[in-house]
């Protein structure tokens, strides 16, 4: 088995992590896979409401909204 370390990691969240392996009576490395698992579960799950969920605007209102700000950054001040 070979050792890896985990740079940057304070005292206070090591020892939480232990805790918790601890806890549910499992090894640090499982508990590390599982918590990687739900992130990327979670993650993906974020993602595909936000890019797949219902509209907040309709397209015509958005294309308006997109059309106003373009003419604002027209306006002396604003980069383009």
């Amino acid at each position: 088995m070979e050792t890896r370390s985990i740079k940057n990691v304070d005292e206070e969240t090591w020892k939480k992590f232990k805790t918790m392996a601890d806890k549910n009576n499992i090894n640090m490395s499982d508990l590390l896979k599982i918590m990687i698992k739900k992130f990327e579960k979670e993650s993906e799950k974020f993602w595909n409401e936000i890019l797949n969920g219902q509209k907040n605007l309709s397209e015509d209102e958005a294309e308006k909204m997109m059309g106003i700000v373009r003419e604002s950054r027209k306006e002396y001040g604003f980069r383009e």
